[in-house]
């Protein structure tokens, strides 16, 4: 056991930590550790935060980089509440409804809402068999969230944790070899609703078809939990942690790559950097996993996770993005708009098994300025499109496929109604998955990680407490409990539990922050930002 007795902060000097990264999990555990006493330094290779969560600003525009949705608030909320914060006070965020509209290539559209009158009253339009179906769908996983809470919530270092009485009592609900296409259809006969339900594992990067059925708990936490848009858009999450953590004393150390490590046996005892050397008692990695493995640690310092096998992997799909300041305001467009492909299981072939470009892709278009007008000049829009396409593959050249592949995305808004976007383009700003791999080091481009199949996930995904090096631990969607937001923070708890409990500190702040049971959000008024609808009533 590496658990070791409290020590009081007083009794020794500061324990250094230096945290590689500063995207949303590297910041949650920088805040943390700072709580319990650490000295914590923060690098960060690019000049800003935030890592894909981060902004880009063009002109007077504002895009997100990479999330939109900020989902299932709970683990956030009680991560600023362990540091004596409210997060709904510190980032004005607003509840959305509709949370996203799904247009069907084949014909069909749903708004999707929280009112389950509502939305029995819109698939009864086109698939009046399947009138009630939600309902059995929402009240199976609640309970299935309750027996998933612990496993999401908990490190898996062995295969002797797949024994633990949590996990046990929890595999009848979850049906791990259930596909989560599959697992939607004993709910849903219209193939459209299955997608409606089952498009989320967007979220982790994999097919519906490919993906495990424990993921069905990601439409059900958009429905009981809210989709919500932070103010300025999930950039300013991450520009908020920052400030909180430089207000603990963080000290974050922009434009600064680690570029080799020291080692002695298996302990990382420094990093390397072009400023200087840093060494310290733990190290936490949130740069994408096998990008800083590949480049930074020696291979033969690495077994288990070494070049070989991690070119063995199975990574998820990357994405084609344009970023667009447009001239107008799309009034009638909701903020979140997904359009699913006529041929969905061919679309996400020609990505996961075929590695070729679709010619009728299924994408997403963030219509943000509707919600919020922080993000572009007066009348004007900011436009966020992501096409989900095969990480980067041979059969696909960038730099030759670019420009047809964004005229070919220009002409597919139409299906939205975006027919005229053309003409409406202010600024523009592109990134392929060329560009995720070379600019933002993603390994092979796959935005969503290392794929969340059975055989990458739990102890088979890399561990929290990094086995192949001693003082490391790792936060992010490369390791557990995976990718997303919500787990991304939960990643930073579980970290910090076992880093603060293997240095001899006080980790029990984090858990006294956490919650029985969910946070009800529904006293929030939707559109507006988190004021309790008796607050609107009484105002």
């Amino acid at each position: 056991m590496r658990q070791k007795s409290v020590v009081q902060e007083s009794d020794v000097a500061k324990r250094q930590v230096v945290v590689v990264g500063a995207g949303p999990g590297g910041l949650a555990t920088a805040m943390q550790l700072a709580h319990a006493g650490c000295d914590v330094t923060v690098l960060e290779r690019r000049d800003h935060v935030g890592g894909r969560t981060s902004a880009i600003n063009i002109d007077d525009y504002r895009f997100d980089c990479g999330p939109t949705f900020f989902l299932y608030p709970r683990v956030l909320s009680e991560i600023f509440r362990s540091l004596g914060r409210q997060l709904m006070s510190d980032i004005p965020m607003v509840r959305l409804d509709p949370q996203y509209r799904l247009t069907f290539g084949e014909g069909g559209q749903l708004d999707c809402t929280p009112d389950m009158d509502e939305m029995d009253r819109q698939i009864a339009k086109f698939a009046p068999n399947d009138v009630g179906a939600l309902r059995r769908y929402m009240d199976d996983n609640r309970v299935k969230l309750q027996k998933f809470r612990p496993i999401l919530e908990t490190p898996f270092n062995s295969i002797a944790d797949l024994m633990r009485p949590s996990l046990l009592g929890a595999a009848k609900h979850l049906h791990p070899f259930r596909s989560l296409g599959d697992e939607l259809g004993r709910y849903f006969s219209d193939p459209r609703l299955v997608i409606s339900f089952a498009f989320q594992s967007k979220y982790l990067g994999m097919s519906p078809f490919q993906c495990p059925s424990l993921f069905s708990i990601l439409s059900f936490l958009e429905y009981e939990h809210g989709v919500w848009h932070p103010i300025g858009g999930c950039n300013m999450v991450s520009e908020k942690m920052a400030e909180i953590a430089e207000s603990m004393g963080v000290k974050i150390r922009l434009s600064e790559s680690v570029d080799s490590v020291e080692m002695n046996g298996k302990r990382l005892t420094a990093l390397k950097t072009s400023q200087g050397t840093y060494t310290a008692d733990a190290f936490v990695v949130n740069a994408d996993f096998a990008d800083w493995m590949s480049k930074t640690i020696p291979n033969k310092s690495r077994r288990r996770w070494s070049d070989a096998k991690l070119a063995e992997k199975k990574y998820s799909c990357s994405t084609f993005m344009l970023y667009l300041g447009i001239d107008g305001i799309y009034e009638d467009l909701p903020h979140h708009n997904i359009h699913i492909s006529s041929d969905y299981e061919r679309n996400l072939d020609e990505i996961e098994r075929q590695h070729v470009l679709s010619h009728d892709p299924s994408f997403y278009v963030q219509n943000a300025s509707v919600t919020d007008s922080t993000l572009a000049p007066d009348g004007q829009s900011a436009v966020y499109v992501l096409v989900p396409v095969t990480h980067q593959h041979k059969n696909v050249d960038w730099s030759v496929e670019s420009d047809r592949f964004r005229e070919l995305t220009l002409d597919k808004l139409s299906a939205i109604g975006l027919g005229d976007i053309r003409d409406r383009i202010r600024v523009e700003h592109r990134i392929t998955p060329a560009d995720w791999e070379n600019k933002y080091a993603i390994y092979r481009g796959a935005t969503f990680n290392l794929a969340h199949n059975l055989g990458q996930m739990l102890h088979k995904r890399p561990h929290n407490r990094f086995e192949e090096l001693d003082g490391v631990y790792l936060v992010g969607g490369g390791t557990h409990p995976g990718s997303g937001l919500p787990v991304i923070y939960e990643s930073s708890r579980i970290s910090s539990r076992l880093l603060l409990n293997d240095l001899g500190l006080d980790a029990s702040f984090i858990d006294e922050a956490c919650t029985c049971e969910e946070e009800d959000y529904s006293d929030y008024e939707t559109n507006t930002p988190c004021i309790p609808r008796e607050a609107v009533r009484s105002s």
